[in-house]
């Protein structure tokens, strides 16, 4: 069994099934959303994903898009479409309590990605910060 949660902790969920997919999406919607240049995605059957605390608040982001998310800090947490995914609930992967447990299978909607994600990974990478000069 999964869990997660939002930053504050006054929504908790859990998931009772095996992922569909781990996607990385970068479509604007998701980047503008979330305020990052990519956005884990773990598909799950919709009635897998449970409630065990709280009720995240529903923003329509389009016709048949909602993203589910805590009232309280804002974090991003589910996103549904019937339409284009019907019966399947996005959960975003970085609010599960161990983000490790299902790593990503493929990037979507690179279409969209902002132009310099296509060579972050050679960029200088530090524990923490780089050191000060």
């Amino acid at each position: 069994m999964l869990a997660g949660g939002c930053h504050c902790g006054a929504i908790r969920y859990q998931v009772e099934d095996e992922p569909i997919v781990h996607a990385l999406c970068h479509c604007t919607d998701c980047r503008r959303h979330a305020g990052a240049p990519v956005v884990g995605w773990t598909m799950f059957p919709e009635g897998k994903v449970k409630l065990t605390k709280g009720t995240p608040k529903i923003y329509h982001s389009s016709a048949d898009g909602r993203r589910h998310f805590c009232a309280d800090c804002g974090t991003g947490l589910f996103y549904t479409n019937a339409k284009m995914l019907p019966g399947i609930m996005d959960v975003q992967s970085a609010t599960l309590d161990d983000p490790d447990a299902i790593p990503p299978k493929v990037h979507i909607q690179i279409a969209e990605r902002i132009g310099w994600m296509a060579r972050v990974h050679e960029l200088p990478a530090f524990d923490r910060y780089p050191p000060r000069e």
